[in-house]
């Protein structure tokens, strides 16, 4: 099984700037993506934040774009997201999420991994 251990949410003053961290670990083939996501109620659905492909190539929602910013460590599995200049709409539950080839795959079948969650709270 592949583990996904999150860091680095918390209270912010908008304006500020925090770097969430995911590190990835157990057993790993090789990683496809990985990327984060974001719950702002129970009542919305999960929505794509930002995701990063083995080859370095980046997506983002647009309205992250110029704010947002999610780089890799491939020597760690881990994959950070720094944050700048957040809003109070950047408030919810941000997920990690890694599609990842388990060694305990027989047929090398990409899975979809998730994080528990980390609350970032955009509030002065």
């Amino acid at each position: 099984q592949v583990h996904l251990v999150e860091s680095g949410g918390g209270l912010v003053q908008p304006g500020g700037s925090l770097r969430l961290s995911c590190a990835a670990s157990g057993s790993i083939d090789s990683i496809n993506t990985m990327g984060w996501f974001r719950q702002m109620s129970a009542e919305k659905s999960r929505e794509e934040v930002a995701t990063i492909s083995s080859d370095g190539s980046t997506v983002y929602e647009d309205s992250v774009k110029g704010r947002f910013t999610i780089s890799k460590d491939t020597t760690k599995n881990t994959v950070y997201l720094q944050m700048m200049n957040l809003e109070p709409e950047d408030t919810a539950v941000y997920y990690c999420k890694v599609v990842a080839v388990s060694t305990d795959s027989h047929w090398k079948t990409p899975t979809q991994y998730w994080g528990r969650g980390t609350w970032v709270t955009v509030s002065s």
